[in-house]
């Protein structure tokens, strides 16, 4: 068959840019296919990166651009389109995009996961109008403003450290009266003065007339209602897996995670997952990029043996 791939790697982040990197090295026919303009997946929204070993301090657009520099370097194959379809249950995978169908022997999923949404009245109406999924990207339009983040974990403690630096206040709104983050960022955001925080507290809607001007909260505890005044909110309230793609043919669990282990292989024979898209302790960039060594080597043992 013609233009007939040893694997197609599907998702340019850690996981994906590590695979590409190790398909190379393997000496094998590899075609990486990303959706999104830049490489890196979501570690181009992290400001800076203090937990990669050797290189702390970097910035996430930088380690991304660094990986994808890395994986070109080796010679790795790349096209910018987003699969439509799937077939994944014959022995030679199909992967199509809206102009053109790929043929594999294998198929890496390293699709990664999105920011969760909060589902509540506004989100969705002031999106790009002051409500934000990512402060890295948008946090330089609220300097020397007041800003609110939802959630308590280290995404959404990073954020706040990261807002805290050029906002005038930041309000973090947690559900829970302890934070889920890393014990050094709680130190680090627990720190800083011009940070408030609001425990035991949730969101009811985010209102605003064509931009954000305050949200509704309700206080867990005691019942109480009130409102919060912010020119901007930024939600880190979690992640899900962009697995909808499979939906049905690879097993995943409950929460749509691709049931896999370290080894990445999945119930479909071929097909591999690696990094967030997949159930796991731990979802790092550096668990990420192990994932996409570790597929790697898993499709070598199924091409020698099929």
């Amino acid at each position: 068959m013609e233009n007939l791939y040893d694997v197609i790697i599907i998702g340019s982040g850690p996981a994906g840019l590590s695979a590409a990197i190790y398909a190379k090295r393997a000496k094998l026919s590899s075609l990486t296919i990303e959706a999104n303009f830049a490489s890196g997946g979501q570690v181009l929204n992290t400001y800076e990166v203090d937990n990669y070993p050797g290189l702390p301090g970097i910035s996430g657009m930088d380690l991304g651009s660094t990986l994808r520099a890395h994986a070109e370097k080796m010679g790795a194959e790349f096209s910018r389109e987003r699969v439509k379809e799937l077939v994944l249950d014959e022995e030679i995978k199909i992967v199509r995009t809206r102009k053109n169908e790929y043929h594999a022997k294998t198929v890496i999923l390293a699709t990664g996961a999105e920011h969760r949404a909060l589902n509540v009245p506004g989100e969705k109406e002031l999106s790009g109008m002051g409500v934000s999924y990512c402060a890295t990207c948008d946090g330089a339009f609220f300097k020397d403003k007041t800003v609110a983040v939802i959630g308590g974990g280290d995404v959404a403690v990073e954020d706040a450290i990261f807002l805290a630096r050029t906002c005038k206040k930041v309000y973090v709104i947690h559900r829970r009266d302890e934070l889920r983050a890393a014990g050094v960022l709680q130190d680090a955001l627990l720190a800083l003065p011009n940070v408030e925080m609001v425990w035991d507290t949730v969101v009811d809607s985010i209102e605003g007339n064509e931009m954000v001007s305050s949200v509704k909260v309700t206080n867990k505890k005691t019942g109480e209602a009130g409102v919060i005044t912010v020119d901007g909110v930024f939600i880190a309230v979690g992640i899900v897996p962009v697995s909808a793609l499979i939906a049905g043919t690879v097993e995943t669990d409950e929460a749509g995670y691709i049931k896999a282990g370290e080894d990445g292989v999945t119930s479909v024979p071929g097909v591999f997952a690696a990094g967030d898209v997949r159930t796991k302790q731990l979802r790092q960039i550096i668990t990420a990029a192990a994932d996409g060594a570790n597929c790697v080597t898993s499709v070598e043992k199924y091409l020698i043996s099929h």
